[in-house]
């Protein structure tokens, strides 16, 4: 048998061996990568490879190899599981590179991380002041989390107490010309609503639209196959316009009725930034002529 035959079967062979092992390791070596699933990843990634094209190589005796390394990390896993201290062993543990502002350069060095990368790190979260940082932990899959101090951290609508309505993730309920009816029911609408939607947007039928969204507020974005048909989506700018002064006025009206200074000036300031950004949109807000 010729030797390029040999070696595509051997290719395939070990490509299905691969797939499924890595099946059965599951999801953790894509979304937490700590430096051991790295090492385990690369080492079984090189006996596949090898086993593809190293004839003088026993295929079975590379599968096997493939699955001890496999069956170790799987024991690995498991082990982690179910003991804390076997998983500060095999993953080590989160640490601590900032504390009230403050970098703690004995983790540093025992990271070997240069004050160059903790910064990279913090910007990457949006911390670019150390003062700004109440704590930064180096997690095991070598990412950054940050937290800030109170002062600096987002105002949420919690925070000054207004009511927000739940929210839902934005759903597609027509891909590609396929209407996916049971999504569409499941989020509490019918296919006659969706219809008068569609005449709205310039859609005859729904075979016209390649792509409909429907929002967590009920408004309906829609891309139809003819670019060049007229397609009104729904004006949402005014709404906006009208929610921003509601929540200007809210804030405000907490502003007069707290006695702490800086938390009155804190609140002022927020709703003159809102101001600034409905002057910002007003242009834009205005309804188009039918």
């Amino acid at each position: 048998m010729p030797e390029f035959v040999v070696i595509i079967g051997r290719s395939v062979l070990s490509f299905l061996v691969l797939f499924t092992l890595a099946r059965i390791l599951g999801k953790k070596q894509l979304s937490q990568l700590t430096f051991f699933d790295y090492v385990v990843g690369i080492a079984i990634g090189d006996m596949a490879s090898t086993i593809s094209f190293d004839t003088s190589m026993k295929f079975l005796n590379g599968v096997t190899s493939l699955v001890v390394y496999t069956g170790l990390s799987l024991l690995m896993y498991f082990g982690a599981m179910k003991s804390f201290k076997f998983r500060d062993l095999v993953e080590s543990s989160p640490s601590i590179l900032v504390k009230n502002g403050k970098v703690m350069e004995k983790t540093l060095a025992k990271h070997k991380l240069t004050f160059d990368d903790l910064l990279n790190g913090l910007r990457v979260q949006g911390a670019f002041n150390l003062s700004e940082v109440e704590v930064a932990i180096l997690e095991t899959d070598g990412q950054i989390s940050v937290m800030k101090k109170p002062q600096y951290q987002s105002l949420t609508p919690n925070d000054i107490g207004l009511n927000v309505a739940e929210d839902h993730a934005p759903s597609l309920i027509i891909i590609d010309g396929v209407f996916l009816e049971k999504r569409l029911q499941y989020l509490g609408y019918s296919k006659e609503w969706l219809l008068e939607e569609l005449r709205k947007k310039g859609a005859e039928d729904i075979k016209d639209v390649f792509l409909a969204q429907l929002n967590s507020d009920g408004s309906l974005y829609v891309d139809l196959y003819n670019d060049e048909q007229k397609l009104e989506q729904d004006n949402q700018k005014p709404q906006l316009t009208a929610n921003l002064r509601r929540i200007q006025a809210d804030i405000e009206k907490i502003a007069a009725q707290t006695n702490d200074k800086h938390a009155k000036k804190m609140y002022y300031n927020q709703s003159e930034e809102i101001e600034n950004v409905i002057q910002k949109i007003k242009p834009y807000s205005k309804e188009k002529p039918t």
